[in-house]
């Protein structure tokens, strides 16, 4: 039968050749279902101007339903889709300037000081050189039965090893 083809954006297939795919992708149908499905992901302020600058669709008010879909050129939301939209872009604004104030300003001398007192912390753990506690996780074989590979290493095996260099 061939290869078939199928558009994600018109949930349909076809045979896959250059003439149909050409003219699907050229097609009306397609651009309108691409349209809609990357409107799926506006922002709900994009939307909501969008909406307010439409005048109402008389048919879709009458009936319920119109003829020209989600292409449209007239507004399919009652008042209270509107109102819904208007309080989600009031929630995700308030949301933006919560998180823009709590984020502190970064500079330079800011982050310089931060730096410094990181290093000064490291450097008085360092000094105070402990070795570390090794435990072996639970249901391991005791480590007499493990093969040297897998055991910890000694304290004398950190002697000397500051000077190491590795690849």
């Amino acid at each position: 039968m061939g290869r078939r083809y199928f558009c994600d954006y018109c949930d349909r297939s076809f045979q896959d050749n250059l003439h149909n795919r050409k003219k699907h992708l050229n097609g009306v149908q397609h651009q309108r279902c691409k349209k809609a499905w990357y409107d799926l992901f506006r922002e709900a302020s994009e939307v909501l101007a969008d909406e307010e600058s439409k005048k109402l669709c008389r048919r879709f008010l009458q009936t319920g339903q119109c003829d020209f879909g989600p292409s449209c050129r007239f507004s399919h939301m009652t008042a209270q889709d509107l109102d819904e939209l208007k309080a989600q872009v009031g929630a995700e604004r308030k949301l933006k300037e919560d998180q823009s104030r709590h984020i502190p300003p970064c500079t330079v001398d800011i982050w310089l000081k931060e730096r410094e007192k990181k290093e000064s912390s490291r450097s008085e753990s360092a000094s105070v050189s402990e070795h570390p506690v090794y435990q072996l996780p639970p249901g391991w074989p005791p480590l007499c039965e493990l093969p040297p590979s897998l055991h910890p290493p000694t304290p004398a095996d950190w002697v000397g090893s500051e000077t190491l260099e590795w690849g």
